[in-house]
């Protein structure tokens, strides 16, 4: 059972930025202190991607400068905004510059790459802060759930601290603007488009144009690093005017002459102008040249590269690991790189199998039918091909094995694809770059969650080849977080090409939506999931993505929408007799009903959930139900009934093995004594359940119990000890993210209330 956590929801009706104080009359004195100033983090991050060669920049980054010194002395922020045409070299400039004011910010470098070419779309700068956030120093779980919060909280963050920030490719102004860091650091935006709505923000614009023919030439001759521009400079001239200026034509040019030492230059003039027809169908802004130099470098790949290649041309994300080129070449039954037949005559790889599980039902099993792709036939000749695309510019490194095609060169990899490969070899490899994609978020699934595991995965015909991201929960997590936008874009992908997987995938990414609150990609996954189920008529995948996708509803405080999606899968449960799944969503329809202060609909649903589920075969959900019904009645000022329930919950749960939620129960049922104004028998219920919760690094539940025990210290009249439990609480509440949840303006409350400590 998931979501029976009662944690309470913000129910501030507005929200306080700064010291304030409201008083009608006081008397004595009054001190007020400010919060801290924004302390720098404990190790800075340094995210730039390394700097690359630029030629003859010098009156940009002149430009550049400049217009950080004035900034500086004036002690403002400094923005800027780099754009001009795609390959012109803006993230090269910004690099450049960027890098060489490490020196004078040492509070870190802040990279994000905003995807305004995206397949899947411009990044959310809701997301990206909540990286931001995290790689200052902010635990995931202290990240808050919306946009403005976490603006808010990156400024004042950042407010103190001398960072520089690159912004690349960006789509619009409105995009950029809540990732503006303010203080005295250094900002720069790259897009195509120039940005005129961020002059308002002070935004100084720079438009890069292409290299002058001399820049450009000498561009060459540092990619060729031989004599053949000295030797042949009007013939270098003519081939960087068929490049148009652009670094990107003129390095790939230079590689492929680079490749061949003995070619004239004059050899490589004549191609480009002969096949200057050819480059219509990739034209950009009028510029042609980039597609004729793209297409001879890859006239001049080995076979197996030029497969490697276009197939990866298909993959619908921006970055990828050396994972996605192992299972893109891979065959059933063959090394990778052999040759496969179509699976059909339809020229479509077969349907997938069934197996669909009802929601929840039957017991875990731990991910099938994947292997980890360095482990798979030929996966050391796939790295030597995609060491060959990097050695001819098509490829550049996103990070350590991971790797990232130029917008124009992906573009000119799909377009090869659809020209040099039968549809059913692209719908193959996209099957398995997307079975590649679920694998692996299954692994990180049961890593993370493996009660949660109880759904069918269904795969191509394989293989099936999975990412290794070490080990233990956090770097599933990881795993997880940093794929996602590829995964979303799988996800989208699928919705026509392999429904059953959208939905699978948006199952599989359970532990990364409950622990790390990403609620847009929530609600946007679980959308494509159900819109997927439907399409297949897969009922109990309906309900799964119903139900997931409810709780993250009530986690964002749409508690109507989650109780109609609860509603919604509680008929279909109904009308395809699964009793069990009924039974289940009594507990889900209960805890909205909570949440929405229904408290007597809620203990309805809880009761009949606590009396149908054992006998349906889920004795645990039924001890959850119990646990439930403890909470809102405790809420409705009823100890003894708390208490009974509290008990019963405890011990169904502690034998079947749930510790996390028997300590749950025990301190309900502390709680409930204390409320009966049992002190010492409160004691006994909350002291063992706070030594197992610290043991589980449960931050939240292990607030509540301090909590619990410092009203016991006050009930002893023991303020000391209350105090440095209030102290305690405060801090993990804030750690889990609840820190203006009504547990802890309570606990805030009667802190500020306990006398002060003696003096002397």
């Amino acid at each position: 059972m998931r979501g029976q956590e009662q944690g309470g929801q913000n129910e501030l009706s507005g929200t306080v930025h700064g010291p304030a104080v409201q008083a009608q009359t006081v008397y004595g004195g009054i001190h007020i202190q400010s919060p801290t100033a924004p302390q720098p983090p404990p190790h800075p991050p340094w995210q730039l991607p390394p700097a690359t060669r630029i030629t003859d920049r010098t009156a940009e980054l002149g430009l550049l400068e400049r217009q950080r010194r004035r900034s500086g002395h004036a002690g403002h922020h400094t923005l800027v905004a780099v754009s001009g045409l795609g390959g012109v070299g803006k993230t090269a400039l910004a690099l450049a510059w960027l890098h060489a004011l490490r020196a004078d910010f040492p509070d870190g470098q802040l990279y994000a790459d905003l995807g305004a070419q995206s397949p899947g779309g411009p990044a959310d700068p809701g997301e990206v802060i909540g990286r931001f956030l995290r790689a200052l120093g902010v635990p995931a779980a202290q990240v808050p759930a919306g946009l403005a919060e976490r603006a808010a909280l990156y400024r004042s963050l950042a407010s103190g601290l001398r960072l520089v920030v690159l912004l690349d490719d960006a789509a619009s102004a409105a995009q950029v603007r809540p990732l503006l860091p303010g203080g005295p650091s250094v900002t720069t935006v790259t897009s195509r488009w120039r940005m005129p709505g961020l002059t308002v923000d002070g935004c100084h614009s720079v438009q890069l144009e292409p290299l002058g023919v001399d820049e450009a030439v000498e561009l060459l001759a540092a990619t060729l690093a031989d004599d053949r521009v000295a030797a042949q400079p009007e013939q270098a001239r003519a081939l960087v005017e068929l490049c148009a200026g652009l670094p990107l034509a003129v390095r790939v040019a230079g590689a492929r002459l680079a490749a061949r030492p003995r070619r004239g230059i004059t050899t490589m003039v004549r191609a480009l102008t002969e096949e200057h027809d050819r480059l219509e169908g990739l034209a950009i802004d009028g510029d042609h040249n980039v597609r004729a130099a793209l297409d001879l470098t890859y006239q001049e790949l080995p076979p197996e590269a030029a497969r490697l290649y276009r197939l990866l041309g298909l993959h619908p994300g921006t970055e990828f690991g050396d994972a996605v080129a192992i299972a893109v070449l891979a065959r059933p039954g063959t090394a990778v790189g052999g040759a496969g037949a179509p699976p059909d005559d339809t020229g479509t790889p077969p349907p997938p199998g069934p197996g669909t599980a009802p929601d929840g039902a039957g017991a875990p099993t731990a991910p099938a039918r994947a292997a980890p792709a360095a482990d798979a036939p030929g996966a050391a000749r796939a790295l030597a091909l995609l060491d060959l695309l990097h050695q001819a510019n098509l490829l550049t490194d996103a990070d350590e094995d991971r790797h990232r095609f130029h917008d124009l060169v992906r573009l000119h990899a799909a377009a090869k694809a659809v020209q040099d490969e039968p549809p059913w070899e692209r719908a193959a490899a996209l099957r398995r770059i997307a079975d590649h994609y679920l694998a692996t978020a299954t692994e990180a699934e049961w890593a993370v969650d493996p009660q949660h595991r109880t759904m069918a995965r269904d795969h191509g015909p394989g293989p099936v080849l999975t990412e290794e991201f070490g080990a233990g929960s956090e770097a599933a997590l990881d795993w997880q977080e940093r794929e996602l936008p590829t995964l979303m874009a799988v996800l989208r992908l699928g919705r026509t090409a392999f429904p059953t997987i959208t939905w699978q995938l948006a199952d599989a990414l359970w532990p990364l939506f409950l622990r790390r609150k990403f609620y847009a990609e929530w609600r946007a996954a679980h959308e494509e999931g159900l819109a997927a189920a439907e399409g297949l008529g897969d009922t109990a995948a309906q309900c799964r993505m119903l139900t997931s996708g409810g709780v993250g509803e009530l986690g964002t405080g749409c508690h109507e929408r989650a109780l109609e999606m609860f509603e919604r899968a509680a008929r279909q449960f109904r009308a395809d007799g699964n009793a069990l799944g009924h039974a289940r969503t009594l507990n889900y329809r209960g805890l909205a009903h909570q949440r929405l202060g229904r408290l007597d609909e809620a203990a309805r649903y809880f009761t009949r959930a606590a009396e149908a589920l054992p006998g349906v075969g889920d004795v645990r959900a039924g001890g959850l139900a119990r646990l439930n019904l403890a909470d809102v009645a405790l809420t409705r000022r009823r100890p003894t009934e708390a208490a009974r329930h509290a008990t019963a919950a405890h011990t169904t749960l502690r034998e079947a093995g749930d510790t996390y939620n028997a300590a749950r129960a025990s301190v309900l049922l502390g709680r409930a004594h204390l409320s009966r104004d049992e002190p010492d028998l409160a004691e006994a219920h909350l002291a063992p359940a706070l030594t197992a919760l610290r043991a589980m690094s449960a931050a939240y539940e292990t607030a509540r119990t301090l909590h619990a025990l410092a009203e016991l210290a006050e009930h002893r009249n023991d303020p000391a000890t209350a105090r440095s439990h209030y102290d305690e609480a405060l801090t993990l509440y804030g750690t889990a993210g609840r820190a203006t949840s009504p547990d802890a303006r309570t606990a805030r409350s009667r802190l500020a209330s306990l006398p002060g400590p003696p003096e002397g």
